[in-house]
């Protein structure tokens, strides 16, 4: 969508978007934000208490039809806000984000990092302060070389030096090709 097109748009049309992610809906204009290009939109039934609010930015929209002009959207005594949902996506927000943080060491180098990353993509990993421990039973501990490997069977250490191994390849085949 041009940006210039927007003027005619106005806050409370109904229309009818195309966007170039190939999605097919229809949303009340809440408010345009001219700098930044971004339409608030509100999906949803007008019979039914649930509504969605969907920030697009107009770019993305293909293309639109005005259907018509409906209520004030932003009359405050017709919002509902479903606080079950609300906070599910909090609590799942919260879980990623501890998730994501566990998945970074503490004082540990960039490589040893860059070494872990390489190792949770094949095999589960978490960091036990600076060593790495691998499926629970291996720890891979600093200068984090094949020959740091301990405590797992002997299949499980190979198995580790191996990709430990590989991935020590892969990451100086990658720094020295920059």
């Amino acid at each position: 969508m041009d940006p210039g097109s927007s003027e005619d748009i106005a806050i409370g049309c109904i229309l009818s978007i195309k966007t170039t992610f190939g999605e097919d809906f229809q949303a009340q204009v809440i408010a345009f934000d001219r700098p930044t290009n971004i339409l608030a939109l509100q999906e949803g039934s007008k019979t039914g208490p649930r509504r969605n609010v969907r920030l697009l930015k107009a770019n993305y929209i293909k293309e639109f039809r005005v259907l018509g002009r409906g209520d004030d959207p932003i009359d405050s005594s017709k919002c509902y806000v479903d606080m079950n949902s609300v906070l599910a996506r909090e609590e799942a927000a919260v879980r990623q984000a501890e998730a994501e943080a566990e998945r970074i060491g503490v004082g540990v180098s960039a490589e040893a990092q860059n070494l872990f990353d390489a190792l949770s993509k094949t095999l589960p990993v978490r960091w036990d302060k600076t060593a790495i421990v691998v499926m629970n039973e291996v720890r891979v501990s600093s200068p984090y070389l094949p020959e740091s490997v301990t405590g797992g069977t002997a299949s499980a250490n190979e198995r580790v030096r191996k990709v430990l191994e590989f991935e020590r390849k892969r990451l100086l085949t990658r720094g020295s090709g920059h």
